[in-house]
């Protein structure tokens, strides 16, 4: 279906000319008869479908009805959960609406000064974008009064719950007019309860349509997953970006510290990179996206603050450095790539760290991740000239990247944080509280779901295994009978099994010895208690326990450690799990 069998403004078509779209996506197929009737959607569909051209089109399209009619003009919000996401909305608006007379776009949002944007609201705008934490702070200064939007759009709903705005959106929605009043669209590649109940709450009987649910995934990627240890997982990202050349990359990590990280190693690699995180002021977020987008850069190393609603052109490849925790977050991540119809490629690495997520995830698309191997993939060794920068930052820390990005970067001490967050707007803050937390959380989640840890000595040893060493290793571990190997892993763990009865009979005899003191002591009490006070009444009959009745520590592993180990038995032994 083309965009002229809509029936829209001449201006509106100038600014689709412009933007080079003719031909509508499904998810505009679908939604746009609706929304340019009145109707409120609430629209389900997959990332990079096309969704912010609905609304912008709905929008412009009653903005020039008015404007024909000489009637009221009517003036409209849009809601969306990052910074970076609310500027391509307003991007992308601009661009649609070049040609609409009289059609301003502002976009409000944290970490920048109040001044320039409170003069965009003097100039009365047709079009608000913003963050909630920011558009709230507005409200209250009595700036924007959230009455007068007769059109109301929030992008990205389920992401903005995530990072914790259901309660600023709710607020928001209580201060505007009814729902009969107003015509709301939400927009979400996933519809959970959460935005269903906004809809039951704060919209006039909307319908519900889903454009292509049953593609989670975008068929143009090309999705590619490499099982490695943590410390080879550079030296496999060197193989792949030199036998792929990519002009663009996108590298996601879980957490910032490993975020700066990598991307200190790429720059010592002679690659052009950059990073960007929550915690960046906002003319630092712009610029690293400007430059990527422009080719100033070729690769941005991104926590999950970018993995959704970020458009950069001509993605060529996404890196997930580290799985993520979150299985729809995978969804997010890859969505960058093979943007309006484009191809794409996403790798993904697997290590020990994080590839508990794999099975949620893989659960979630409804397909298995092909499996690639370095030697049949043909990549070659690289030098890694990095090797310093972990030996400066890893030293005694080995699995606590937070330490490293403490020393790195003043940013992310304590010291450093709390001066940052001080200089920073309570719009700011409330924006960036979601993504922060997530990022803090990272650590103490990985740490909580390993299935054990390692001693150093033990970690460097395998470390220097060959690969058939490392399996067979494994492979007798498990073989080996009693949870306290397991647990300890090793030669350790062996030691605590051989060494585990003598251990336990003197844990008993000195356990025995001091229930003996004790009862001698308590006994001497006694006897000097009842000469002085005389006889004393007969004791109660009451129930006892013998020592060899009274139940004993038991080690009982969490239930996703047993079924990790036990899927990974079921490899190297072929034994069922």
């Amino acid at each position: 279906m083309k965009f002229s069998a809509l029936g829209l403004n001449e201006a509106t078509m100038k600014g689709l000319a412009e933007a080079r779209f003719t031909d509508c996506t499904p998810v505009q197929e679908l939604v746009l008869p609706y929304s340019l009737a009145g109707k409120d959607v609430m629209v389900q569909s997959k990332t990079g479908s096309g969704k912010t051209a609905v609304y912008l089109l709905t929008i412009i399209e009653k903005y020039m009805k008015a404007h024909l009619s000489r009637t009221n003009l009517p003036v409209a919000l849009v809601v969306a959960p990052t910074r970076e996401l609310a500027l391509q909305i307003e991007e992308d608006a601009q661009l649609l609406s070049r040609h609409v007379p009289d059609f301003r776009v502002g976009c409000f949002y944290g970490g920048v000064g109040y001044g320039q944007q409170t003069e965009e609201l003097k100039e009365g705008l047709s079009l608000y974008v913003g963050t909630p934490g920011r558009l709230i702070d507005f409200a209250r200064s009595h700036k924007i009064d959230f009455r007068m939007f007769s059109t109301v759009v929030l992008d990205e709903a389920d992401r903005m719950f995530d990072m914790g705005f259901y309660p600023d959106v709710q607020k928001m929605f209580s201060m505007m007019v009814r729902p009969t009043e107003r015509q709301t669209i939400i927009l979400s590649a996933t519809l959970s309860t959460k935005v269903r109940n906004l809809a039951w709450d704060y919209m006039n009987e909307p319908l519900e349509l889903e454009s292509q649910p049953e593609e989670i995934t975008v068929d143009k990627i090309t999705q590619e997953l490499f099982h490695v240890t943590r410390d080879e997982e550079f030296q496999l990202l060197l193989q792949l970006l030199k036998k792929l050349s990519p002009k663009s990359v996108l590298i996601f990590t879980n957490t910032k510290d490993r975020a700066v990280e990598v991307s200190d190693r790429l720059k010592l690699n002679g690659y052009r990179s950059a990073y960007l995180m929550g915690d960046m002021k906002q003319s630092e977020r712009l610029k690293a996206l400007d430059r990527l987008k422009n080719g100033e850069l070729t690769i941005l190393v991104a926590t999950d603050v970018a993995a959704r609603g970020l458009q950069i052109d001509d993605l060529e490849l996404v890196v997930n450095y580290d799985l993520p925790e979150d299985y729809e977050n995978y969804v997010h991540r890859i969505g960058r790539t093979a943007r309006a119809g484009k191809a794409g490629r996403a790798v993904s690495f697997a290590s020990e760290e994080y590839v508990y997520s794999l099975e949620a995830i893989e659960e979630y698309i409804h397909m298995k991740i092909p499996v690639c191997w370095p030697d049949e993939y043909g990549l070659e060794e690289v030098e890694d000239r990095s090797g310093d920068y972990v030996k400066r930052h890893r030293r005694g820390s080995r699995g606590d990247s937070r330490r490293t990005g403490d020393r790195r970067s003043g940013r992310r001490s304590s010291g450093g944080a709390s001066r940052a967050s001080s200089s920073r707007s309570s719009g700011s803050r409330r924006d960036d509280r979601g993504a922060d937390r997530r990022d803090r959380k990272s650590d103490d989640k990985v740490r909580a779901a390993r299935p054990r840890k390692l001693s150093d000595d033990e970690y460097n040893r395998l470390a220097s295994m060959s690969f058939e060493d490392r399996m067979k290793y494994y492979k007798d571990e498990f073989e080996s009978s009693g949870p306290a190997q397991r647990s300890g892993g090793g030669a350790k763990g062996a030691s605590a099994q051989k060494n585990g009865g003598r251990s336990q009979e003197r844990r008993r005899s000195n356990a025995d010895g001091r229930r003996r003191t004790q009862g001698q002591t308590k006994a001497g009490e006694g006897q000097r208690r009842a000469k002085a006070s005389g006889p004393a009444p007969a004791p109660k009959s009451t129930p006892t326990a013998s020592v060899a009745s009274a139940p004993r520590h038991v080690s009982v592993e969490p239930e996703r450690k047993r079924g990790f180990w036990a899927k990974v038995k079921s490899i190297f032994t072929g034994e069922d799990a």
